[in-house]
């Protein structure tokens, strides 16, 4: 019996290096990919931390503006006994709200017990109301003095604290009547008394925008907004011949 050896070549097989550059190409594309997702993402997120903080702030200072509203004209006219009942005595009286003062489409005026202590405040919300940031939304509350409530608070003034920066809105706050007409602005205690006392209703609207905070995906300065509407009791001795408040 004759046996046969069949001796062949073991042959060791590997990447060529077209393949080799394939591979590394398309890892590198999907490496890419994923980085680029990723990216995106962390702009995305970086963005809507901005407007949630935006938001948060508009938010506080609305629900503020809501709960002074809540107060205004309170303690009225019918809560307090005046040796000489007339309207200029009752509305200069420190123990008396005379509810709204002055409204404008970017500054609204007006007195009440905000603060829960029998205390009469006047309040004012103002665009730039210190005089040193033009964007600024800002709130002063400082006790109410004996004087007329427009032109008679001069001592001490104003006093701003709480604030939304970088507001863009204009106009910030819309007057509606009981009709739910818009009240044409700006009007005072003063001058026109008897339409304040017809203000049923107050619109609040906030866009903040800092041009120096810039959306990394769109280049745009990013926006944030928030609104809201309010009703109030509107107790007003802006009327004509004490004692006629009105509350509308």
């Amino acid at each position: 019996m004759t046996k046969r050896f069949i001796k062949g070549k073991n042959r060791e097989c590997g990447f060529t290096l077209i393949e080799l550059l394939i591979v590394i190409a398309v890892l590198a594309t999907v490496t890419g990919g994923i980085f680029l997702q990723l990216n995106t993402a962390q702009q995305r997120l970086s963005t809507e931390q901005v407007k949630v903080d935006n938001f948060d702030e508009a938010r506080d200072f609305v629900d503020q503006f809501f709960r002074d509203i809540n107060q205004i004209g309170y303690p009225n006219g019918h809560m307090v006994n005046f040796l000489s009942p007339t309207l200029t005595t009752a509305q200069q009286d420190t123990r008396v709200a005379v509810g709204l003062v002055k409204i404008d489409g970017n500054a609204i005026w007006f007195e009440g017990d905000v603060g829960g202590t029998g205390v009469v405040q006047s309040v004012q919300y103002k665009v730039n109301g210190s005089g040193t940031c033009s964007v600024c939304l800002q709130r002063s509350s400082v006790p109410k003095v004996a004087g007329d409530p427009l032109t008679g608070q001069g001592t001490p003034g104003p006093v701003w604290g709480t604030e939304v920066n970088d507001v863009i809105t204009n106009p910030i706050f819309t007057y509606y009547n009981t009709n739910g007409a818009t009240v044409a602005v700006p009007e005072d205690i003063n001058a026109n008394g008897p339409i304040l006392a017809t203000v049923k209703s107050i619109h609040i609207n906030l866009t903040i925008q800092n041009n120096a905070i810039i959306d990394p995906k769109t280049k745009q300065p990013i926006q944030t907004n928030f609104e809201g509407e309010i009703s109030l009791n509107n107790c007003s001795m802006a009327t004509t011949g004490f004692v006629g408040i009105s509350c509308q």
